[in-house]
């Protein structure tokens, strides 16, 4: 009787052994695949995109107060930013504060704000070429009279709202190291969700 029962024991510890070694394996590659994830979401939101709040009415219509906006930050890094592009940036007089604007003037050019008119002087123009700024309703007038020339590192960012927008008209040029992204996706509320392409904001 003693040698069935010692064999019995030992069997039972030999099986509890692959328990634990498994138990232990998945715990290290839940571990790991967290950590993994984290480190991809991290790059992501530092290199690729970022997710931001718009606040406040400068942007309206086209963005309201509290739309959750996905920033794409990887495409600059290949492409210069465009005339008409919607960018997130930090307020140049206070980095840690994030501004949304629409880029109008574009390095190396001179722009003309006269009577709600926005001229744009520069190699291709060089008697001016007034913008035809579709994506702002006809009534929206663009407020004083500026006459700017940016430098090759200089962008002229203003608000659609021109009524309701501290933009480069009032702190001044935006310097392109500012920059974060421009935007891509609008995420909530649902019923607006749309993916941006080009001046289709």
């Amino acid at each position: 009787m003693t040698e069935p029962d010692n064999k019995l024991k030992n069997n039972k510890e030999t099986e509890n052994k692959p328990c634990f070694s498994e138990l232990k394996f998945f715990s290290f590659e839940t571990i790991k695949v967290i950590i993994i994830s984290l480190i991809i979401i991290v790059g992501i939101r530092s290199f690729v995109m970022q997710p931001f709040f718009v606040s406040g009415k400068s942007m309206e219509p086209n963005f309201h107060d509290g739309d959750y906006l996905i920033i794409d930050e990887l495409s600059y890094r290949f492409e210069d930013p465009k005339r008409g592009d919607v960018i997130v940036f930090r307020y140049p007089n206070n980095p840690k504060n994030f501004y949304i604007k629409r880029i109008v003037g574009l390095p190396g050019e001179k722009i003309e704000i006269m009577d709600s008119r926005i001229i744009v002087y520069n190699i291709e123009n060089i008697n001016g070429l007034e913008l035809d700024e579709t994506y702002i309703p006809l009534k929206t007038q663009t407020i004083g009279n500026h006459v700017k020339e940016l430098k090759n590192d200089e962008y002229y960012v203003l608000g659609d709202n021109r009524t309701a927008s501290a933009d480069s008209r009032v702190w001044g040029v935006l310097e392109e190291h500012f920059i974060v992204g421009r935007a891509w996706i609008r995420a909530l509320p649902f019923r607006d969700f749309v993916v941006f392409d080009g001046i289709n904001y």
